[in-house]
């Protein structure tokens, strides 16, 4: 398809017609630029609201205001299951073995703490954690401070992965050798799916396959993956996962995050922090001691389930069940595909693409890394209604989500900054 490709306006609309998916951004409400939809390449960031949430949130609103109480039983969607409407949709998104191993709860680093107390079980010998370093700053905080929790010294513990001298992504090679010299002391793995900085897609199976044969488990923050790439962590025999849903999953500021925890896991014995959401529905309401998880990944749920919260991410998981994970896959590596192209037609301008060329290890961003007046450039897009992101040093993260983004957005994009 890459040979088919010119630099023309015309080319962007042959595209958009032969794209089963364009009508989906028709669900979406964009910012405003001098009257007109902004290019909103930030899904990686923030996702766009779908216009089906106002509506979706004032079903909630109405089962509130006349069933009170009684909205937890009665109403279009009891709100004691609410949590279970979004299970199924996930469990296609993330390649669970079914909804008994997904569940929706609270936001992703609290999610990231339950996770590491339950499978960040350190012993004398074997006690090490191991991350790409540049990891996400939330990530970093919850892996050091949990080495602290158990009394470790951070630069023993604390085995961080860096790319070789003059380069700006992490083999593969080395992450599996690295492993392999550490895995006497190793206890746990926890990448991210996706490096936020970078976008480069890890080798999640190779990973955690390596990491078991040396005696770790294996997990991932998979913030910038889920609704991005679909993956298959049960057949990966991924141990846990965790995500937000504000990003790809259009769910809106501070949503609702989830879990995925293998079914090898989910019995009664795994160490976990208990809540009486998370407790066995059978003697929940007994209202007795002693805490009986649910033997599946809502055990480590312990809240009663955010509603209006949730709402959101129900209302998002909708249309991607529509849409369908695989067909948006496919949309986003020749929608990257296209921006690769139309961006090195640009000459003008000193920037490099530091996400993998291969579109099987990135999503839907492309990282442009400018050693000079990386700001400045930032601030000029936004002045042309370009809404993307900024991250030190130097690097605009541009990412067109597949739901809603055109090819001729990105043309568009491509005809501004080719100008400034």
């Amino acid at each position: 398809m890459i040979q088919d490709f010119s630099a023309t306006a015309e080319c962007a609309a042959a595209l958009d017609a032969r794209d089963a998916l364009a009508g989906y951004k028709q669900q979406f409400l964009f910012p405003q630029h001098n009257g007109e939809n902004s290019i909103y390449f930030c899904g990686n960031s923030l996702g766009l609201q779908p216009k089906s949430v106002r509506a979706a949130i004032d079903v909630e609103l109405n089962s509130w205001q006349n069933l009170g109480v009684n909205g937890y039983m009665k109403g279009d969607n009891p709100w004691l299951f609410y949590a279970d409407y979004c299970k199924p949709a996930l469990v296609k998104l993330v390649g669970a073995a079914g909804v008994h191993e997904v569940t929706v709860m609270n936001a992703l680093t609290v999610n990231l703490h339950l996770m590491l107390l339950s499978f960040y079980r350190p012993t004398a010998s074997r006690y090490k954690i191991m991350l790409e370093a540049g990891a996400f700053p939330s990530d970093q905080y919850a892996v050091e401070t949990q080495v602290l929790m158990h009394q470790l010294q951070e630069q023993d513990a604390i085995i961080e992965i860096a790319p070789r001298n003059g380069e700006k992504l992490l083999r593969t090679e080395d992450i599996i050798a690295a492993i392999n010299e550490h895995g006497h002391s190793l206890a746990l793995t926890i990448f991210s799916g996706m490096n936020y900085y970078t976008g480069q897609l890890f080798d999640m199976a190779a990973i955690t396959k390596v990491a078991h044969e040396a005696g770790a488990l294996a997990g991932f923050d998979l913030a910038h993956v889920a609704g991005n790439v679909p993956v298959k962590l049960h057949d990966w025999n991924v141990d846990f996962a965790v995500w937000c849903s504000y990003k790809y999953l259009n769910s809106g500021p501070g949503a609702v995050g989830g879990a995925f925890v293998h079914e090898k896991h989910t019995n009664t014995q795994t160490p976990r922090l208990g809540g009486w959401w998370g407790n066995d529905e059978k003697t929940r309401f007994k209202m007795e001691k002693g805490f009986i998880p649910k033997p599946d990944a809502s055990g480590w749920n312990m809240s009663t389930s955010q509603v209006f919260n949730t709402v959101c991410l129900k209302a998002s998981l909708e249309i991607f069940e529509q849409a369908g994970i695989h067909h948006l896959r496919q949309k986003s590596i020749l929608l990257t595909q296209w921006l690769e192209f139309l961006l090195q037609k640009i000459t003008n301008i000193g920037f490099e693409i530091i996400t993998p060329t291969n579109p099987e290890e990135r999503g839907a961003q492309l990282s442009l890394y400018f050693k000079e007046r990386g700001r400045d450039i930032f601030n000029a897009m936004s002045d042309n209604g370009i809404i993307v992101d900024y991250r030190e040093p130097g690097v605009i993260r541009v990412a067109p989500a597949p739901l809603y983004c055109s090819f001729s957005d990105v043309f568009k994009f491509y005809s501004i900054l080719k100008e400034i």
